[in-house]
């Protein structure tokens, strides 16, 4: 068998297995493309609202501990008129 029957043989097997495969999971159709692309933007939105819950926690977290070490402060100096 000749190198380039061999090529065009297994190139069309390639793309006939390609096929399938994409049947198989159901992005077989015309509107394919757009079904990729609307995963993509939504896995971008997951990971969009992921970083920013977690940079709010972060925030939430250093505000609490620094009105923690104020109020400590303002305790121990006896700002707000404690006891003498």
């Amino acid at each position: 068998m000749p190198d380039a029957e061999f090529e065009a043989i297994l190139t069309r097997a390639a793309e006939e297995g390609a096929k399938r495969a994409l049947a198989d999971v159901g992005l077989d159709g015309d509107e394919a493309a757009l079904d990729i692309r609307d995963l993509r933007s939504l896995v971008d939105c997951i990971r969009l609202v992921r970083r920013t819950a977690m940079q709010t926690a972060v925030r939430m977290i250093t505000t609490g501990v620094m009105l923690a070490l104020l109020a400590g402060i303002a305790i121990k100096l006896k700002i707000f008129g404690g006891s003498p």
